[in-house]
């Protein structure tokens, strides 16, 4: 079955539809989106759009301000809700598929097949529509390394764009990302000229030291000013965020959470299930094309380049221990490349199958995720018919969610405050158990006016 242009670009804009339409359809889940989305909530409220804040006058240092921008942002256009706050990371998913499209087509590879690709590896097509910081990195180093290979081609314009991708992933996530773009630059470039000359062919063939200008221009000004605003963040966030959290397991420096101590390489499993179903792909069509070609294949620098593009990420926290699963996205648009620059007639009808079942696979993750994850994740349901005029204590423990949808009005009840002198009437949140033994030992007025499948919200008078 011949797969036509305009078949491959409805399937693209279902696939994109689908996330787009999801956003505002669950609420923010603790931690990671509950936590960004108040952080958003408080530069929109107090008007502080330098630094962003972990809770009313404590700044948080433990990334640059991108991701908080474009939600605040969002909060700004479209009102405060979800769709509002996940929407700018939709849509620098969507920038992202466009440009690595572009490129796709500058190379003679068919762009919707790219397009499609990307839309639909699983970490692309949640990330795309979280509130992460992943997802505006991504964009970043998808503009450098294409940038850097149109420049290495030889137009060196390409770089002054290759190094304002720099600038931007500098205020995504921090050096990082020109750590992710030398090692997948660097290993293209020496397989090319050799580990030496390839020093001298990034120097020939970039304006280095104006692309650093650019780089330094966009990115530098938010560094100082947010260090003149709250002293300490340069060394927290150099020394802390970028080497103590991945090179010493269990590190437990960090201000704003706990560390993930992952046992070394496992990364390399997280890359294979955030890439499905294109990890199993790619391997299949390198398989059959060795077969095809007896063991003889060739391997182009657009390959080459694409490869170790792909696999930079993955080569760069091999030896973390404090990782996550999105940490491989910036590679994932290289894959995309990859699997539909190999993609032949052959491959026209099992892709057809699998245009057509993918949406039935999107819709189903998207219910369970609406259905029976996002009320256990978040604690929105118990104020949604919440006074928020009324004080909201939480026992023990506050998660990010009720700190959001209690406009940051929730706050943990202290061991030295007397019940007594708390002004009724009041909330009281917590875990079912949490709040038995906390009754159990306090005499008190309190009815159950909501519940999740967490927590409780109790009224007391």
């Amino acid at each position: 079955m011949r797969l036509k242009t305009s078949h491959l670009l409805m399937f693209l804009a279902l696939f994109l539809a689908l996330r787009l339409l999801s956003l505002g359809m669950y609420p923010l889940m603790d931690t990671t989106e509950a936590r960004y989305g108040e952080m958003a909530r408080l530069m929109v409220e107090t008007g502080n759009w330098l630094t962003p804040q972990f809770d009313y006058k404590v700044p948080f240092w433990g990334k640059p301000p991108l991701f908080t921008w474009m939600s605040a942002a969002g909060i700004k256009v479209f009102g405060q809700s979800e769709f509002a706050i996940r929407f700018p990371h939709w849509l620098a998913g969507l920038i992202t598929i466009l440009i690595t499209m572009a490129f796709a087509h500058r190379q003679k590879i068919n762009a919707l097949l790219t397009g499609i690709v990307l839309a639909t590896c699983g970490m692309f097509f949640i990330s795309s529509g979280s509130v992460m910081t992943d997802m505006a990195l991504t964009f970043s180093t998808t503009v450098t390394m294409l940038s850097f290979y149109l420049c290495w081609k030889g137009n060196r314009k390409w770089g002054y764009l290759a190094f304002a991708g720099l600038g931007i992933g500098l205020l995504a996530k921090g050096p990082v990302a020109i750590v992710i773009a030398a090692i997948g630059f660097y290993p293209f470039l020496a397989i090319q000229h050799g580990p030496l000359r390839a020093f001298t062919e990034f120097w020939k063939r970039t304006p280095i030291l104006s692309g650093i200008g650019i780089m330094l221009a966009i990115s530098l000004p938010w560094y100082l000013m947010a260090e003149k605003a709250t002293p300490g963040f340069l060394e927290y966030f150099i020394l802390g965020e970028h080497w103590k959290r991945f090179m010493v397991p269990g590190w437990e420096g960090d201000l704003y959470g706990s560390a993930h101590d992952r046992p070394h390489g496992m990364i390399w499993l997280f890359g294979f299930l955030a890439a499905l179903p294109w990890s199993i792909v790619l391997p299949v069509m390198l398989w059959r094309k060795w077969k095809n070609t007896s063991g003889n294949i060739q391997i182009s620098p657009l390959a080459t380049f694409l490869f170790t593009w792909m696999l930079a990420p993955m080569l760069l926290f091999t030896f973390a221990g404090n990782i996550l699963p999105t940490y491989v996205l910036p590679g994932i648009p290289a894959l995309g490349l990859l699997c539909a620059s190999m993609f032949t007639l052959n491959d026209e009808k099992y892709f057809s199958i699998f245009c057509r079942m993918m949406p039935i696979g999107m819709l189903t993750a998207l219910l369970v995720v609406i259905i029976f994850v996002g009320d256990s994740a978040s604690d929105k349901v118990l104020f949604e018919k919440a006074d928020k005029s009324l004080p909201i204590y939480y026992i023990r423990k506050r998660p990010f969610s009720g700190q959001y949808y209690s406009n940051g009005k929730a706050v943990v009840l202290q061991k030295t405050e007397t019940l007594s002198e708390l002004q009724t009437p009041y909330y009281l949140l917590g875990k079912k158990n949490d709040l038995d033994k906390f009754f159990a030992h306090n005499k008190l007025d309190c009815t159950m006016a909501a519940e999740s499948p967490k927590r409780q919200r109790y009224i007391c008078n």
